[in-house]
């Protein structure tokens, strides 16, 4: 038994009175390697699943309550599904009670569980933590009920709780690969048809560097359904002259150079970030498909630069981390990964210069911002699953 999965038995037992008969539900978080803000314009993203995850350990309770403790804030929430309710002094219950409330509005007659929650993933850093949030205490809740959800739908579902109960109008793409990841595979997902391929990706000969700058900006939810309003208004404005257009994943670099001068300019920078992302993505997985990591990391400079200037989603200490992963010997490409405004970068390095890489980042970025970062290497993880208490040991551990 791993330590991990000892400390959640120990803590349920002594909140819950016997750990017995618990299980494990599992969500990983994620990485985007390339494809920022095209999710919501049904674009193309191409993240991975990693080895940090929320896990869940959880049991029917046989009532209709839904008893709840956070490992790492020290906190027990409670609620009703009979009428599930947030608690105000404890925001992070929005998740569990907004996905409960959108499974009971889809017919899905739910079960009281008692469960203590665990998680690796840094919140707020973009590696997508709601997510795993979301998709973990999802599964629990299904697994209790005896409910079976195509993995797409719950995708869905879990999406739409977080719009309408947490109030961030994300795209599908931190949900969907919470629930398709795959070990030794990115997703190449396009966000119109939800439908994804599996692009091989082992890193043997190359390692996902993660930095997070451990910056975080209150201003970040809001500034991001700004953005989202923006591009609807692009889509709005470019209609008058591409009435075929459903959203900016129809517009094309052409129409971007023919049409440019009918947008304002702050529409024009980030409509113009969104389909040149695009482009950038499907360029990237051909790179992906042929090993060709040099060309990948061309495109991933050019997405952080479009991302910083265009799209106006980053922020000095980001922009010094990236400027520091890319004089760094060896650096096949480096960029902000998730909403931005604080948050994590993501690099690609030869993995014989990944532990010195490591190294001098976090130095390099200490002595500029006096600010110490977390760096780690990801690996790539499977999707959400249960775990029974004698199963298989957690991805990671």
């Amino acid at each position: 038994m791993t330590e991990r999965r000892s400390n959640i038995r120990k803590t349920f037992a002594e909140r819950f009175g016997s750990a017995e008969g618990i299980k494990f539900s599992r969500a990983p978080g994620r990485v985007n390697l390339i494809g920022e803000h095209t999710d919501y314009n049904e674009g193309f993203v191409l993240p991975i699943a990693i080895d940090r995850d929320m896990i869940a350990g959880f049991r029917p309770n046989g009532s209709k309550m839904v008893n709840l403790y956070a490992m790492e804030m020290n906190e027990a929430a409670s609620f009703s599904l009979s009428d599930p309710k947030t608690d105000p002094a404890h925001p992070w219950m929005s998740y569990a009670v907004g996905v409960a409330r959108v499974l009971t509005e889809y017919g899905h007659e739910l079960k009281g569980i008692d469960a203590v929650l665990q998680s690796t993933v840094p919140v707020g850093s973009g590696l997508s933590s709601s997510a795993a949030f979301l998709v973990s205490i999802a599964k629990a809740y299904c697994d209790a009920a005896g409910i079976d959800i195509e993995r797409k739908a719950l995708a869905r579902m879990c999406q739409e709780a977080e719009i309408r109960y947490v109030g961030a109008n994300v795209g599908i793409m931190d949900q969907y690969t919470a629930l398709h990841g795959e070990r030794d595979a990115c997703i190449f997902l396009d966000c119109r048809s939800i439908e994804h391929e599996t692009v091989p990706f082992t890193t043997d000969v190359v390692k996902v560097v993660v930095a997070d700058t451990t910056i975080r900006h209150e201003i970040a939810a809001g500034e991001y359904n700004k953005r989202r309003a923006t591009c609807e208004k692009g889509v709005e404005l470019l209609k008058q002259h591409l009435p075929e257009i459903k959203s900016l994943r129809d517009v094309t670099p052409e129409d971007m150079t023919d049409l440019a001068g009918s947008l304002p300019e702050v529409v024009r920078r980030r409509v113009r970030h969104v389909v040149t992302e695009n482009m950038r993505v499907k360029l990237a997985v051909e790179a992906l498909r042929h090993h060709n990591f040099i060309h990948f990391g061309i495109y991933m400079e050019a997405s952080h630069e479009s991302l910083s200037k265009d799209y106006e989603v980053s922020c000095k200490e980001l922009d010094v981390m990236v400027e520091i992963a890319l004089g760094l010997k060896g650096t096949y490409g480096s960029r902000m990964t998730g909403g931005g405004f604080g948050g994590c970068t993501v690099s690609l390095v030869p993995a014989e210069n990944a532990d010195e890489f490591c190294k001098q980042l976090a130095a390099q970025y200490e002595e500029r911002t006096s600010l110490k970062p977390n760096v780690y290497v990801c690996a790539t993880a499977p999707g959400a699953e249960i775990i029974p208490d004698r199963g298989a040991a957690f991805p990671g551990c």
